[in-house]
């Protein structure tokens, strides 16, 4: 996996090692359906990289791989300089940056994503 990927190649990849671990732990697609309450063809929408999250966590959850998340998305933990700017308050929203929301409107103008 690379940075520069588009997140369907991403959503491929991860696609493709959920895949290999269901194969890892000898499970069919229909096998892990029935385990974790999902139809067949979602096994295989998830393998190929089209679901949603929260399908892609019921499978990682059948598969034993829920302790991944945390390498796969650590805790962010609040910056102490933003602590000292909000004199102790927890930030709840980002500020607004106009130039880097223009640069983000003209990229997915741009470029269609598709999750």
């Amino acid at each position: 996996m690379n940075i520069n990927d588009s997140p369907r190649v991403i959503a491929e990849i991860l696609g493709e090692r959920l895949k290999q671990a269901r194969l890892n732990a000898n499970l069919s697609q229909e096998a892990l359906a029935l385990m974790v309450g999902l139809s067949k063809n979602t096994i295989i929408n998830v393998e190929i990289g089209r679901t949603k999250l929260e399908t892609m966590i019921a499978v990682m959850q059948g598969l034993g791989l829920l302790d991944q998340l945390s390498l796969f998305l650590p805790e962010q933990p609040v910056s102490p300089i933003q602590i000292a700017k909000m004199k102790g308050t927890e930030r709840k929203r980002a500020s607004k940056n106009t130039t880097q929301l223009d640069k983000l409107k003209n990229n997915n103008q741009e470029s269609e994503l598709e999750w």
